[in-house]
């Protein structure tokens, strides 16, 4: 596959008037898209949301003028949670959806992602055929006046969203009595989140509502739960959810103020579904992160786990292949491909809720679903030029294989974007994992 200049993991992200985030660049990018995706006689259409941050009204418009002057109509929505994006591309039929956010990052940050017409993220053949023409000759994509796009904004996009995400929700089933902390990390579901779990009856305590374009994300949502865990607990609260700040990932936290990661999550609606017989795949898709312990509980109940590189993008290609219907990433990201194409917060602790309430437990005892072996990560920045080939580096990471062997696991992945190499281990022994992750992460920042 050829070097990407622009696209990373997920689309284009960087700092704010930096690099690949100028306005200039959103405007070529619009092009570029525009160009690819406009083909054949339709009218063409493409879906705009945007998170809170001030700099999107910088770059919603510059991207707008690129796929106005390249023949496709802009249906502008605003700040709107990028599952949103990913349902009204379908619901629209639109050609192509771009969410402006940079997620959990802080608001000096922003990005660009695509949505094809099918909901889904696009490939990476696809982006690279954006890539190509992003800095080259736009002559020949520039409409003259009569096949210019034109722009709208759909005031209803938020209540489309609001009663997608109600009807991820059994019929019959409300949340009537149950008091619900939401932190929307001041990001982009800080209206629908609050009145989606209103309008299925809870009684709802909003955090992170009040975006000024600057705190998306600062001290509050899914990166920092505590201010939502306090919250619970003064409240007497029967369940926390904190969002990102695009509300494509959450956390959870039970009554006592608990934290509940993505693995937990994911192993609650993985066994609801699989007793109600609606789970597709015979387990679920996660990442080499998940830990051992729900690969043990899956495993015990005749389910299975998938793994694949870190990456919500990733797990989505394996489920879409293996016809899995679960899936996700221990931070946060849960994928429900029956009603979703990309994760969605909301929804997953919709589904996490429904189970509370039809089992009649208190979120402490559902959300417990497995005892965590003991995992420990640590990054480690690097000086040498290829630590992994170093002989002692070599060495320290063969010896703590044969230790983990048959009973844990370690994981060494190389950023792809700092010099830093994560060091993962996991296993039954809470000394062993401590002491070859750092025994290996010495090596690695000793190596020259």
């Amino acid at each position: 596959m050829s070097k990407r200049k622009y696209f990373g993991t997920d689309g284009i992200r960087g700092r704010v008037n930096e690099g690949h985030m100028t306005p200039d660049v959103a405007l070529r990018v619009g092009l570029a898209a525009g160009k690819a995706f406009v083909r054949g006689d339709h009218v063409h259409r493409v879906v705009i949301g945007k998170d809170t941050r001030r700099s999107g009204y910088m770059y919603e418009p510059a991207l707008a003028s690129g796929f106005v002057a390249a023949g496709m109509d802009v249906i502008l929505v605003g700040p709107m949670p990028t599952p949103a994006i990913a349902m009204l591309v379908k619901s629209l039929r639109a050609d192509l959806g771009v969410m402006i956010s940079a997620s959990h990052n802080p608001h000096d940050d922003n990005g660009i992602k695509f949505f094809g017409p099918d909901g889904y993220k696009l490939s990476d053949e696809q982006e690279l055929a954006i890539e190509a023409m992003i800095d080259g000759d736009t002559s020949d994509i520039l409409q003259p006046s009569l096949t210019l796009g034109h722009a709208r904004r759909l005031d209803d996009a938020g209540g489309r969203y609001v009663e997608f995400a109600k009807a991820t929700v059994p019929a019959g089933v409300t949340f009537d009595g149950l008091k619900v902390v939401v932190d929307c990390a001041n990001g982009a579901a800080y209206k629908v989140a609050p009145t989606v779990l209103w309008e299925l009856g809870a009684d709802v305590i909003p955090m992170g509502v009040s975006p000024n374009g600057y705190n998306i994300n600062a001290e509050c949502g899914s990166t920092h739960p505590e201010a939502m865990c306090e919250r619970v607990r003064k409240e007497g609260a029967d369940i926390g959810i904190a969002l990102d700040g695009d509300a494509d990932r959450l956390i959870l936290c039970d009554e006592n103020g608990k934290i509940v990661d993505g693995d937990q999550i994911m192993a609650l609606i993985t066994r609801n579904w699989a007793r109600r017989g609606i789970l597709k795949g015979g387990g679920l898709v996660a990442t080499v992160m998940s830990n051992l312990g729900l690969e043990r509980l899956l495993k015990s109940e005749g389910l299975t786990l998938e793994r694949t590189a870190v990456g919500d993008r990733y797990v989505v290609e394996r489920m879409r292949a293996g016809g899995f219907n679960v899936g996700g990433e221990q931070s946060g990201h849960v994928v429900l491909s029956d009603f979703t194409t990309t994760g969605d917060g909301l929804v997953s602790a919709l589904q996490v809720m429904t189970e509370i309430v039809q089992s009649g437990q208190k979120a402490s005892v559902a959300c417990k679903q497995f005892e965590a072996v003991p995992q420990l990560l640590k990054s480690v920045r690097y000086k040498a030029a290829d630590p992994l080939s170093d002989a002692k580096v070599t060495a320290a990471i063969k010896a703590a294989e044969a230790e983990l062997n048959g009973s844990g696991r370690l994981l060494i992945r190389k950023s792809g974007t700092e010099p830093v190499i994560r060091v993962m281990a996991e296993g039954d022994d809470d000394a062993l994992v401590a002491r070859v992750v750092h025994t290996i992460a010495d090596e690695i920042e000793a190596a020259r």
